[in-house]
């Protein structure tokens, strides 16, 4: 099965664009939580017991994972093991941004599926094409490049112009037209620019689109839920973390979400 056929099947199944994101800051965790052996593998698991039946993604950045050394990659990896074991059919993301010169990109491609075993992974495009052969010769995983980000200072490079194109467009035209020989390829673009993503939807045509910046960065649902469906109306996966993960309830709050994105797809 191709790796986007996965997350399609995903999405059909629960009727949902959601991922929920698996970003336990431990500064924010509960303090029951914190007195726990393995704390972010633990809350992990509150959290996608929680939610799994109305997300079609789980992302992790792998900051909140790093930034605890050696014993929050082993929780990232229990978290993997768990969601592998017992959410089998879910599509797993890691925004990881990785990119490097070939040889390195080759460890971080054996990092990140073989060991981490994602679906997909984020990476840039800054070394170009060449760089990422080994992520993009892996047509069993999900290569998603970054387009367009969502912070509010992303157009101080993404937004300068090639013979009168933004940037970030050419990156889409590229990856679109060049990157994408193995069908894997996926693009990200920030949901709080919503203009950018009518583009890049009418650039890609029906390639599936991550979409971050939906909950506590207060991107526009609506409007990038409407323009950036493709024909089948999916083909996007809007993100959502600390708005749902640390709620009073986020079972709740997963469910209002995933609802809210349902009546603008249709």
């Amino acid at each position: 099965m191709n790796v986007v056929e996965k997350l399609n099947q995903r999405v059909d199944k629960v009727n949902s664009l959601l991922s929920v994101g698996l970003d336990p800051d431990f500064s924010r965790l509960p303090e029951k939580f914190k007195k726990d052996k393995n704390p972010q593998f633990e809350f992990n698991k509150f959290i996608m017991n929680e939610t799994y039946e109305f997300a079609s993604t789980f992302k992790m950045n792998i900051a909140f994972y790093e930034e605890r050394g050696a014993k929050g990659y082993e929780e990232l990896k229990m978290t993997m093991d768990y969601i592998k074991a017992n959410f089998p059919d879910i599509y797993s993301i890691c925004d990881c941004k990785r990119g490097d010169v070939t040889n390195t990109n080759i460890a971080y491609t054996k990092e990140m599926f073989d060991f981490f075993d994602f679906d997909a992974i984020t990476v840039h495009p800054y070394f170009g094409r060449e760089s990422l052969k080994s992520f993009l010769a892996r047509k069993d995983k999900g290569i998603i490049i970054l387009c367009r980000s969502s912070n509010s200072g992303a157009g101080e490079f993404q937004d300068l112009l090639i013979d009168g194109k933004k940037l970030w467009e050419v990156i889409t035209e590229k990856v679109v037209s060049d990157w994408n020989y193995n069908n894997n390829c996926l693009l990200m673009v920030g949901s709080t620019y919503p203009e950018e993503m009518k583009l890049a939807r009418k650039i890609s045509g029906d390639m599936t689109i991550l979409s971050p910046g939906s909950g506590a960065q207060g991107g526009d649902l609506e409007n990038s839920v409407r323009v950036g469906i493709n024909s089948q109306k999916k083909g996007l996966v809007i993100n959502a973390s600390r708005s749902i993960i640390f709620s009073e309830n986020p079972k709740v709050a997963a469910k209002k979400l995933r609802d809210e994105i349902n009546k603008y797809r249709s």
